[in-house]
């Protein structure tokens, strides 16, 4: 009997979303091809774009994201961005199905006046990650007050990598510009404004804990009305376990560290405000957490020059896909995208663009997993595509001006990436630019 062709698939998005499908399709019994793009020539995503420097251990999870990458059913194509000469219609004739796994890239928006003099958390993060986007920008931290705005782990981040002692973070990944401007900040102060209280922040035990571990760094509790880790509010052990650190953190006495983090809780942003850069955020405090218009709010000026944005991230739409603005999703059901109630066949999501950015790294798992299941109980009623040889894709990456990457290529920059890192005695040191990633290895 003469074997089956293989089916096509191809996987836009080399994140953890992206790999842990091409995982599960590996481990189909069914012949498949598999390509996976990426718009970076780089893999891995969040992983390595927005994983905090010094979170070495959640990094780990890379050697189990580039598994797939050994056989040789599987494919990678960097540096290719989705565009008009390469959208879902033009995926649809090379691919019998197509997985999208693009995330979720833009920050959300405060919707207060003077919010342009303030930054996203994904530009910062995205600044001390090395990501190529970023390689233009620079934050010269010569700055003594920061504000961040936002009650989740990513705030959390924020406060740590500005106050953590930069020899701690010289044996971290970060770009060696990233790691001057640590060195020379002037930042004492960050203030955390949060809109909930204590029982409601998203943060984790773990990344709570690390806070806590900052070396000569003061930390106030403003407004925390803190329970006590048995009261009935706190029937969540990650709730109980972040309140003994608040509770831990309001019995410690402070010193003359020169250096603060303030949490301020039930406090919401008003207004920035400033000329070309910030001066202040204007905020009102609701001690009791009272949300009634009639409840009137203790209204304060916070002098700040720096403000970060971290209240969460939204997908862009994505190329010939429809798109959910209100919830930044592509519209699905179990992974299969639809469009006005009707299943686009042969185009899946999985990740956040398919349910929105919650969940941890591992959440991803189980949301490919599913999506997989679902392309592989269409497989036999999908289209055959008209170009379905490798060298057609090629010719219409070629059409469209893109010049992809491949796997060879990555594994040539993340050997240079790490002989930098042994020179400053790290495992790594991320190349920030684009030009700089996509010259030869010499």
């Amino acid at each position: 009997m003469r074997p089956r062709r293989p089916y096509r698939i191809a996987v836009v998005g080399a994140g953890p979303s992206g790999l842990y499908a091409v995982a599960a399709l590996v481990k189909a019994e069914e012949p498949l091809s598999i390509d996976v793009f990426d718009r970076l020539p780089t893999p891995y995503g969040l992983v390595r774009y927005g994983v905090a420097p010094d979170h070495a251990k959640m990094k780990t999870v890379i050697g189990t994201l580039q598994k797939p990458f050994d056989e040789p059913n599987v494919e990678f194509f960097g540096n290719v961005t989705l565009g008009p000469g390469l959208d879902a219609q033009k995926l649809g004739q090379h691919y019998h199905a197509v997985i999208y796994a693009t995330g979720s890239q833009q920050d959300r928006n405060l919707s207060i006046t003077g919010e342009h003099l303030s930054v996203g958390a994904v530009q910062f993060v995205s600044w001390y990650n090395g990501h190529p986007d970023a390689s233009e920008l620079d934050f010269r931290l010569d700055c003594p007050q920061v504000a961040i705005v936002g009650g989740g782990n990513v705030a959390l981040d924020l406060a740590r990598v500005l106050l953590k002692d930069p020899d701690e973070m010289s044996r971290t990944d970060v770009p060696d510009r990233v790691l001057d401007r640590l060195r020379n900040s002037a930042v004492r102060e960050v203030n955390i404004f949060i809109r909930r209280g204590v029982a409601d922040v998203k943060f984790t035990p773990a990344e709570v804990g690390q806070i806590g571990q900052l070396k000569n760094v003061d930390i106030f509790l403003h407004d925390a009305d803190l329970p006590s880790a048995s009261a009935d509010i706190a029937i969540d052990r990650r709730v109980q376990r972040n309140i003994a650190h608040f509770q831990e953190w309001a019995e410690r006495e402070t010193g003359d560290n020169g250096r603060s983090i303030h949490f301020w809780f039930h406090c919401h942003p008003l207004e920035i405000t400033g000329a070309s850069e910030p001066d202040a955020v204007h905020v009102e405090r609701r001690p009791r957490g009272d949300t009634e218009p009639e409840t009137s709010g203790i209204r304060e000026t916070m002098p700040t020059q720096l403000v970060i944005r971290a209240i969460g991230y939204d997908a862009q739409p994505l190329p010939g896909l429809p798109f959910d603005e209100g919830r930044g999703v592509v519209p699905n059901v179990d992974g299969r995208i639809i469009d006005a109630d009707t299943i686009v066949a042969g185009h899946y999501v999985a990740g956040w663009i398919k349910r929105g950015p919650s969940g941890i790294i591992g959440t991803n798992k189980s949301c490919a997993n599913d999506t997989v299941a679902a392309v592989l109980a269409d497989l036999a009623s999908l289209a055959t595509p008209s170009s379905a040889e490798r060298s057609d894709v090629l010719a219409t990456l070629a059409g469209c001006g893109a010049q992809p990457t491949g796997w060879q290529h990555w594994t040539s920059l993340d050997r240079r990436e790490q002989e930098l890192g042994r020179a400053r005695g790290s495992e790594r040191v991320k190349i920030p630019d684009l030009v700089s990633m996509l010259a030869s290895p010499s």
